[in-house]
């Protein structure tokens, strides 16, 4: 099983009404085909219900905790959302000052 398909598994487990694991490591610096460092998730779900943002996050971070280290995820951008917040759409990533030049 690859690492977004094992942070998928761990964040189901936040019991999402939607959830985006996005692969991003094609925009940083160092990539190869297959390579898997940088990831976006976007989740919607009501566990985050009276959590602050900080808060939101921890708990991915807890979920997802076997996965962060330097051999395995480099990088997680968290959009975590009650379903009353989403509006369908998360912001886009920035461009990495060390991605490769097309």
């Amino acid at each position: 099983m690859n690492l977004e398909q094992q942070l998928t598994e761990r964040l189901n487990t936040l019991a999402p009404s939607h959830l985006e694991v996005i692969n991003e490591s094609a925009g940083h610096g160092g990539y190869f085909p297959g390579k898997e460092s940088h990831f976006k998730v976007i989740i919607v779900s009501e566990v985050f219900a009276g959590l602050r943002l900080v808060q939101r996050h921890q708990k991915v971070y807890a979920v997802a905790a076997e996965l962060l280290s330097p051999s395995k995820i480099h990088a997680l951008a968290i959009h975590a959302y009650l379903p009353s917040e989403w509006q369908g759409e998360a912001p886009t990533s920035p461009e990495c000052a060390h991605a490769p030049k097309v």
